[in-house]
């Protein structure tokens, strides 16, 4: 079990830092088509800032909850992305071809925006879930072989 840091400076920190690094993960999420990034480095950057905060303040403390509800949603993020490929499908095109994603009121150019925002979404949620899940696990497994004395009988 990871357990709060006692650092009243690594505390405080932690409340500024963290919520910084989780704004510039949903940017570069956000503007990954214009530039470098996406859905794979947005979902790292708020996986190691959820990490983070799980590091500093203990798992079971409130600013760790995000970090906790997080891991409830593993498969969401691919339900989106096949979501949106299989919208692609039935407007009559290949899957995430996003001209054929009929979305009513929009231009095509719109439909591509909105395609891609969705799909990067739906990466960086399994990234995030998975990176966090990994920590946690690792975590847990630590503390199991700590009780048992490294002894396996």
């Amino acid at each position: 079990m990871i357990h709060p840091h006692d650092s009243v400076l690594v505390r405080t920190l932690g409340h500024i830092v963290i919520p910084i690094a989780q704004l510039f993960g949903i940017y570069v999420l956000v503007f990954g088509q214009y530039g470098p990034g996406g859905g794979f480095v947005g979902g790292v950057i708020i996986a190691s800032s959820l990490i983070m905060a799980i590091l500093v303040f203990g798992i079971d403390s409130a600013d760790s909850v995000t970090a906790r509800k997080i891991l409830h949603a593993d498969g969401l993020g691919l339900l989106i992305f096949a979501g949106v490929g299989g919208l692609c499908l039935i407007g009559g095109g290949q899957f995430l071809n996003y001209s054929f994603l009929n979305i009513p009121g929009l231009d095509e150019a719109s439909q591509h925006y909105i395609g891609i925002l969705l799909t990067q979404v739906g990466v960086a949620m399994d990234v995030a879930v998975t990176g966090v899940s990994i920590a946690v696990s690792l975590s847990f497994e630590e503390d199991e072989i700590a009780e048992d004395g490294g002894n396996n009988g």
